[in-house]
């Protein structure tokens, strides 16, 4: 005996904000792009479903389809995400992502040189300070 099981209906107002929320665009932002307060955008992030002509008015804003919002499923989305980034190294080719082309070893020896360089100038730049002010000091006293 097999069960079908029924799609499940996708909150819509939690659709778009995940989608906000992926996307990285703010309550305020998406707010003023649609010409209303940052407090309704958060009231339709609570309703079930959302009238039609808002839902296209998010979706173009937010530069997804109105489908996506009515279908949105969040593992779907993050696997998604996950496996098809540009740089993934999941479905590519065996190819070492963390090659270095420079020795940081080398990096960290130049880094110390210059910072020896840099404390011998400043040590220089005192003794000469400390020279300056004695010899004012010597002139001072035989006045």
């Amino acid at each position: 005996m097999t069960t079908t099981t029924m799609p499940e209906k996708v909150h819509q107002g939690r659709a778009v904000k995940r989608i906000r929320e992926i996307l990285q665009v703010k309550q305020e932002t998406l707010a003023s792009e649609l010409g209303i307060s940052q407090q309704s955008v958060s009231l339709l992030e609570t309703k079930e479903t959302i009238d039609p002509e808002t839902l296209e008015q998010i979706a173009k804003t937010l530069k997804v389809s109105v489908e996506a919002i009515k279908n949105f499923n969040e593992e779907a989305a993050i696997y998604n995400i996950q496996n098809n980034y540009e740089g993934s190294t999941i479905n590519s080719s065996p190819v070492n992502a963390t090659h270095c082309t420079f020795n940081p070893l080398d990096k960290y020896v130049e880094v110390v040189e210059k910072n020896e360089k840099l404390y011998e100038a400043l040590l220089k730049s005192e003794r000469e300070k400390i020279a300056i002010l004695e010899k004012m000091l010597e002139e001072k006293k035989k006045k």
